[in-house]
């Protein structure tokens, strides 16, 4: 890991010289809501091509509704579009199944994989006051999930699956204003799903004293989700590691996009994460080893850099 954090130190300071001469290349990367972390993130993914290429890489972030959108557009973009999703949509909507069923494109099949972000973690944020220290202890309680959204789909699934669904009072408001709720005592928890820290829970745990809710190990393997671990501190008033869950998050491109394009963004994100790490805690939680959360292929381009860099593939993702 020391190797690789020095190789790509030296890459963001040769980045401006190497990109010197090449006409400004222009980007369109479409993630999320605006005002949401994943949006703040792609805002932060054009600054860093910007800095690393000396500006002959332009992105310009589009808003989006979500991941399902996304991929659906690949059918009328081209090769300037880059977008994020988990890759288990991918391999959805390459087989016509969940919300791509009777919906199947031949475009589907030249999406590719760049490079992984942050991925959507699982948090269930409750009031220090209201004793929740496990999801069953939410029987009896109000409980804002948010709507449409994915942690909204999984905050449902565990209350489900953890016997307390039938026993817990939903509030059908959306995320947006559950600090407030919760502040106010409108509500004893809420679930939200955002790369750690989560800006609507550092928001919550500033204003209010509150627990941030882990999952056993016996719980984690029932939700069939991976597992990622919340350091300590990195809430107001969290002094230990929270276990929960995860799901991977990655930029895509299709074959549209040409190999040399898609070698330079996929260069200038690893050798510029270091430097938004720094301004955004959620980048350090991307290393190489999150390229093997990517169960579908890799764009040439970006295999390129990754062969050079020595960063391990599986056959099925070149």
């Amino acid at each position: 890991m020391t190797q690789f954090i020095k190789r790509m130190t030296w890459l963001a300071v040769a980045m401006t010289t190497a990109f010197g001469v090449q006409a400004q290349t222009r980007v369109t990367y479409k993630s999320a809501k605006a005002g949401s972390s994943y949006y703040q993130m792609g805002v932060e993914i054009a600054e860093a091509m910007k800095t690393g290429t000396a500006g002959n890489i332009s992105v310009t972030v589009e808003e989006s509704q979500g991941s399902t959108q996304n991929v659906m557009e690949t059918r009328v973009r081209g090769g300037d579009y880059v977008f994020t999703t988990p890759p288990a949509l991918i391999a959805m909507a390459q087989e016509g199944k969940g919300p791509f069923k009777d919906k199947a494109d031949p475009k589907f099949a030249e999406i590719r994989a760049l490079f992984p972000i942050p991925a959507l973690t699982m948090h269930l944020v409750a009031r220090a006051d209201r004793g929740v220290a496990n999801w069953a202890d939410l029987a009896g309680k109000s409980v804002l999930l948010g709507k449409g959204s994915f942690g909204a789909r999984e905050g449902a699934k565990y209350l489900e699956l953890f016997g307390v669904k039938d026993q817990t009072k939903l509030v059908d408001v959306e995320l947006s204003n559950a600090v407030a709720a919760l502040k106010n005592g409108q509500i004893d928890a809420f679930v939200t799903a955002g790369s750690w820290p989560a800006p609507n829970v550092v928001e919550a745990a500033a204003s209010t004293p509150v627990v941030v809710v882990g999952l056993t190990a016996e719980q984690i393997a029932a939700t069939k989700r991976n597992a990622l671990t919340i350091p300590a501190g990195t809430y107001a008033g969290q002094t230990a590691a929270v276990q929960t869950t995860t799901l991977p998050v990655v930029a895509y491109a299709t074959t549209a996009m040409s190999n040399e394009v898609a070698y330079t963004l996929t260069k200038t994100f690893w050798a510029q994460r270091q430097a938004m790490s720094a301004q955004a805690a959620w980048w350090r939680g991307v290393t190489p080893e999150l390229l093997q959360n990517i169960g579908t292929k890799i764009h040439p381009g970006a295999v390129r850099f990754y062969k050079e860099q020595g960063m391990p593939l599986r056959p099925e993702q070149m």
